[in-house]
C-alpha cells in the first residue's frame, strides 16, 4: 500500500453538496491531511483535483465503508451526507435509512479507526434548526431566541433524524459500550452545529425547506419569476455559506476542554421572507417574486425558531459571523450569483 494512502486523512461524506464544495476548497488550502471524498454522485472535476481520493457510493454500502476502513487512516470525519427536509417528508423511511443508519455506519467506522491508531477521531456533524418544533406562532413569538435545550420536539422526519443523531454522537463519545469489560482507547470526539438556513453563491439550492431565500436570488438573477412557498412575515435564521464553513473549522480546532456541549446553535441574521424579497428587488429591479404559501411547507417553517441563542458557541469556541445581512447579500451573494448567470438575466 502506498505511503500517501496511510497518511492521516479527513473523510468527507456528501462531498458534492453545498457544504462539501466549500469545505474541500478550504481544507485543500489549509490542511496537511489527505482529503477522502465520498458522494453518491461523481465529484465535480475541479473538486476532484483537490482530493487524494474520490469515492462514488452510498454511506449505506457496507463493503464500501469496509474498503475505506482498510485503506485510510482517518482522523476527522465531516459527515455532510443527508436527505434534506423537503425530500425527507416524501420518503421518510428512506430518510431514516440515510440520515440515521448512515450516520450510525460512520460512527462505527470512526470508532474502529480510533482503535487502530489509538487517538480520538473528530466527528463533525452538521445538524439543523429543524430539530426544534414550536407548536404555534404565538409561542414562536414569545420564545424569542431559542436555546439548545428548548423545544426539541421536531415535526419533520429530517428534524427527528438530526436530533437523534446528535444523541447517537453524544452516546458514542461519552457512553459507548459502557458495560463492556474492554475500554476503547481514544474513541470519538463528537461535535455538532445546528445550522440555520444556509445560502450559497456557488451552488444551487437542492431540497431544503429554508431554500425559499436562495431560490428568490437564483430565480431573479436568471430573470425568472418566483413563487415563494411561505408567507411574507415568516422569519427564521440564515447564514452565508462561508460563515458556515468557517464555523465548522472553528469548532473542529477548538480544544476539547473548552467545549461545554456536544451540539451548538449558531446564527447570523433573521430576515422575514418579505425583507428578503425587498433586498433582492433592490438589486434585481425587474425581479418578479410573489408569495403563494404552501400550507404544509409553511407549517414546517412556522415550527422553527425565528432566532436562536448562540451564546454558548460564542463563549466556548469564539463563534462570531463575518457576514451580517447587508454583507451577505451585497458583497457575497449578489456578486457571486450574478457571475453564475452572466448574460442570462434580464
Amino acid at each position: 500500500m502506498t505511503d500517501h494512502i496511510r497518511k492521516p486523512a479527513v473523510f468527507i461524506t456528501g462531498a458534492n453538496g453545498e457544504m462539501g464544495h466549500s469545505l474541500i476548497t478550504i481544507l485543500a488550502e489549509h490542511s496537511s491531511h489527505s482529503i477522502i471524498a465520498l458522494d453518491v454522485r461523481p465529484l465535480d472535476e475541479e473538486l476532484q483535483k483537490k482530493c487524494t481520493a474520490v469515492i462514488v457510493g452510498d454511506i449505506l454500502e457496507d463493503r464500501l465503508l469496509e474498503r475505506v476502513q482498510s485503506e485510510y487512516e482517518i482522523h476527522t470525519v465531516y459527515h455532510l451526507a443527508a436527505l434534506l427536509s423537503t425530500r425527507a417528508e416524501f420518503t421518510p423511511e428512506a430518510a431514516h435509512r440515510v440520515n440515521v443508519e448512515g450516520t450510525l455506519n460512520l460512527l462505527k467506522l470512526a470508532t474502529e479507526q480510533s482503535r487502530w491508531h489509538g487517538a480520538p477521531v473528530k466527528f463533525i456533524f452538521p445538524s439543523s434548526i429543524a430539530v426544534y418544533g414550536i407548536p404555534d406562532l404565538a409561542t414562536k413569538k414569545k420564545a424569542g431566541k431559542v436555546r439548545e435545550d428548548d423545544w426539541n420536539t421536531p415535526i419533520t422526519m429530517y428534524g427527528c433524524n438530526k436530533l437523534y443523531c446528535e444523541h447517537l454522537g453524544r452516546y458514542y463519545a461519552s457512553h459507548y459500550r459502557q458495560l463492556a469489560a474492554d475500554t476503547l482507547i481514544g474513541g470519538i470526539d463528537f461535535r455538532s452545529i445546528r445550522f440555520p438556513g444556509l445560502i450559497s453563491a456557488v451552488t444551487v439550492p437542492s431540497g431544503g425547506t429554508s431554500d425559499y431565500a436562495p431560490e428568490m436570488i437564483h430565480a431573479s438573477a436568471q430573470g425568472k419569476p418566483y413563487s415563494c412557498f411561505v408567507r411574507e412575515d415568516v422569519r427564521i435564521p440564515f447564514m452565508a455559506m462561508p460563515d458556515a464553513i468557517r464555523a465548522l473549522r472553528l469548532l473542529h480546532d477548538a480544544p476539547r476542554e473548552v467545549l461545554s456541549r456536544s451540539a451548538y446553535n449558531i446564527t447570523s441574521f433573521s430576515p422575514s421572507a418579505g425583507e428578503v424579497r425587498t433586498i433582492v428587488k433592490e438589486s434585481f429591479r425587474d425581479a418578479e417574486i410573489a408569495f403563494l404559501p404552501d400550507d404544509k411547507r409553511q407549517a414546517i417553517v412556522d415550527s422553527w425558531p425565528a432566532d436562536v441563542d448562540d451564546s454558548a458557541a460564542r463563549k466556548d469556541w469564539g463563534w462570531e459571523p463575518e457576514f451580517d445581512l447587508d454583507q451577505a447579500f451585497g458583497t457575497y451573494l449578489f456578486p457571486g450569483i450574478r457571475k453564475q448567470y452572466a448574460g442570462r438575466s434580464r
